[in-house]
């Protein structure tokens, strides 16, 4: 786990990352993504939808709201890089299987 001091750093690098990639991605896939606050959101007009990617320091995890569901990504010292526990599936690979089942089509985050 992330000491007080290393997960902010960690945490916005790998958001801010994402980010990136997401408005990349945006370019050629129905979708927005926009930082407010340290917050990431997604947006899709049809049909309509919103996932939230937020920092959660108390915990030390970034959580992501998407299809109705909380998934809570915890840091992987080994593969630097947060990751679900359970499954071992890392953000940006999360994100791009969440945006790609909501609007129908593969949709690749580099």
């Amino acid at each position: 786990m992330l000491d007080d001091l290393s997960f902010p750093h960690k945490c916005d690098q790998t958001i801010d990352a994402l980010y990136q990639s997401l408005v990349a991605a945006a370019e050629d896939h129905d979708f927005e993504a926009d930082m407010n606050n340290g917050a990431l959101t997604v947006e899709f007009e049809d049909p309509p939808a919103k996932f939230v990617v937020s920092p959660n320091s108390p915990v030390r995890q970034i959580w992501v709201s998407a299809h109705s569901r909380s998934f809570k990504f915890e840091w992987d010292p080994a593969r630097e890089a947060f990751a679900l526990p359970d499954t071992g599936e890392d953000l940006k690979a999360m994100m791009s299987r969440a945006i790609s089942e909501q609007l129908g089509e593969p949709v690749a985050l580099s």
